[in-house]
């Protein structure tokens, strides 16, 4: 397996490339390399960006097979896709940036470079992009199905082992995360992994897990113990929360009352590896969901309760032992019954000091 220097690193200042341009790096899918360009992408031609990190992995959401390679590709800033050609799609995903939709701004090292982009005979044209979004339109009594950058993930990236040791090195030249990071998580994403393989010395290795994430991390290591039997209905709790409201996040044990033997509520389940570090923390509402694209069929799902989405409150990678150092940054999913809300922020601060207030990102 080869692996190329980064031409772009976290932190970089580059300009998306013309519309006219990036089409006629297109193939007749509007693919380079396997990996759509999106209608919702062509507003951001012409404009500056920071590189926010390298995607030389990401997580499979489609199979859930894993961390997968990619090949020449960005995360620009906070850029996501707002779903205006995926019927209204709320999930805000990550974009993907091929190296080839983008060159280096100007005065900073390697100005105005830029990827040769591969010759097709004929480039795609903007119509077909919204063309290629839309599998079927539901016409003929089915379901409405979408393609995009997260459905088509899975065939645009390559298998990529978690043992793969190189990956840990590009994540740190690449500039997405510190080398004491990146010891710190791979270290415990080992332990983790070692505990439920080792029956012999199962409490001595938990133990010292444990230890370890007390001493690195400052908290347990993750775990979650649903309280609710199988067959009982999961309780539910709604607060219609406002972009731009506060919340408090319940404590995991608040939340574990909520949740059946399967760590759901009402079929949406809490990531203890993810979502349990943001336990107890102040956090700003930024949006309220109640359609996402199901990423395995490309069919719309109308959610039955809405989720709450928080600003900064994402997926790190940290955690998770299948896709450690995930630079994507998916959003988590919140019940309102797992938050209250905060009217006066101001105090709860005083009050609670060491509550860190989450921002935008």
């Amino acid at each position: 397996m080869v692996w190329k220097p980064f031409r772009f690193v976290a932190g970089d200042l580059v300009e998306v490339l013309s519309k006219e341009e990036i089409l006629s790096t297109l193939d007749q899918h509007g693919c380079v390399e396997g990996m759509p360009f999106m209608p919702e992408m062509l507003q951001f031609c012409g404009k500056q960006f920071r590189v926010r990190a390298v995607a030389h992995k990401t997580c499979d959401t489609v199979h859930r097979t894993g961390s997968r390679r990619l090949r020449s590709t960005v995360h620009l800033a906070d850029l996501r896709c707002d779903g205006s050609a995926h019927g209204g799609c709320q999930a805000e995903c990550s974009l993907f940036w091929k190296h080839v939709w983008l060159k280096r701004v100007s005065g900073t090292l390697g100005d105005g470079e830029r990827v040769k982009p591969k010759s097709y005979f004929s480039a795609c044209t903007e119509p077909q992009l919204y063309t290629n979004s839309r599998l079927s339109d539901g016409s003929n009594g089915g379901e409405s199905r979408y393609a995009c950058q997260a459905t088509r993930l899975y065939k645009a990236t390559e298998p990529l082992s978690l043992w793969n040791p190189r990956q840990y090195l590009l994540d740190v030249t690449s500039g997405n995360r510190s080398y004491r990071r990146v010891l710190r998580v791979a270290f415990l994403g080992a332990l983790r992994w070692l505990v439920p393989r080792v029956p012999f010395a199962y409490r001595f290795f938990k133990l010292f897990t444990d230890y370890m994430h007390e001493r690195l991390l400052g908290r347990k290591a993750p775990s979650l113990c649903g309280k609710i039997n199988r067959g009982e209905p999961t309780p539910t709790g709604r607060l219609d929360l406002k972009s731009g409201e506060y919340v408090r996040i319940r404590s995991q044990e608040e939340i574990e009352q909520t949740l059946d033997r399967n760590g759901k509520n009402r079929g949406l389940g809490f990531d203890s590896e993810e979502m349990a570090p943001y336990c107890g923390q102040l956090a700003r509402v930024r949006s309220r969901v109640t359609k996402i694209i199901d990423e395995t069929t490309g069919i719309m799902r109308e959610m039955k309760q809405p989720c709450i989405v928080l600003e900064g409150v994402m997926c790190s990678g940290d955690y998770a032992s299948h896709k450690l150092l995930c630079p994507r940054a998916i959003h988590a999913y919140w019940r309102e019954i797992w938050l209250d809300r905060i009217t006066n922020v101001n105090s709860e601060r005083q009050r609670n000091p060491e509550i860190a207030v989450e921002q935008n990102r």
